[in-house]
């Protein structure tokens, strides 16, 4: 191959990962180029584009072809309601609680929020119960690109898949592959920077939601964490985990177990 054609075809294939990056946030780069390089080309050539530019365009009119680039790529995807039925249980029985012990407004705090998925979740759910003009949320991670994302708001149609149907069409609208979280709910969450193992945490929060990052932590990190987290809590207050986090023995901490997988701050 001479020289300047392989120039162009480089130019081609860079021009694709920065067109995808910029239409999704997803950034291919972060992938070993070889194995990146031969699927995307496999996958091409097999609906006929001669070009990663041409290949771009197909995709951003053709659903299916996107989808089954993603799979193709084997692309991780964060989740809205990640296991419904604790969201459920939050919205039906943690929520009004704190509303029923004279909590006039929520203070909630997402903490490692990723991508937004999570403090989001919160906003819709406070939305439909007429509560979230009385709550603040604040939404942290460590992680610059993550937070640059949350804010974006732009979303894989995957991410969506637990979200109750009437409540997405609500609050997503459709844009090329993507769907856009809606403007209004996005200004009611900020998002700020921290270091859960290292920054101090702010107080007197009526729900704080950790939800599947203490399995990252040794033990040792998680009671440090624990104890933060019960500190910052304001009496009666709730900390939400993962569905693999269970606190099992609540009690060193001074909390209480409400729900699986809800803790209460004892009020005494």
């Amino acid at each position: 191959m001479k020289e300047n054609e392989q120039l162009v075809q480089d130019k081609d294939y860079t021009g694709f990962i920065r067109s995808i990056e910029l239409s999704t946030g997803i950034n291919l780069a972060e992938y070993k180029e070889t194995q990146m390089k031969r699927r995307l080309t496999t996958l091409r050539l097999k609906y006929g584009f001669q070009t990663f530019s041409s290949f771009y365009d197909g995709m951003m009119k053709d659903k299916a072809l996107f989808h089954e680039f993603l799979d193709r790529m084997t692309i991780n995807v964060s989740e809205f309601w990640r296991n419904p039925n604790r969201w459920e249980v939050l919205r039906d029985k943690v929520l009004p609680e704190l509303m029923g012990i004279g909590f006039a407004r929520l203070k909630i705090w997402s903490a490692a929020c990723s991508t937004g998925e999570e403090p989001y979740t919160l906003a819709m759910i406070l939305a439909e119960k007429k509560l979230l003009s009385a709550s603040t949320i604040l939404a942290t991670d460590i992680d610059d690109g993550a937070l640059a994302k949350a804010k974006q708001g732009l979303y894989l149609e995957r991410s969506l898949k637990d979200v109750p149907k009437a409540v997405a069409a609500k609050y997503f609208t459709e844009d090329g592959p993507m769907y856009r979280f809606d403007e209004q709910l996005k200004k009611e969450v900020r998002f700020q920077k921290q270091n859960l193992l290292t920054d101090r945490f702010d107080t007197g929060f009526d729900l704080i939601v950790c939800r599947n990052v203490m399995i990252y932590f040794t033990e040792e990190a998680k009671h440090k964490l624990y104890q933060k987290f019960a500190a910052s809590l304001r009496p009666g207050g709730v900390l939400f985990v993962g569905s693999t986090e269970q606190i099992f023995n609540p009690g060193q901490y001074g909390l209480e177990t409400a729900e699986t997988f809800f803790y209460r701050k004892s009020r005494s």
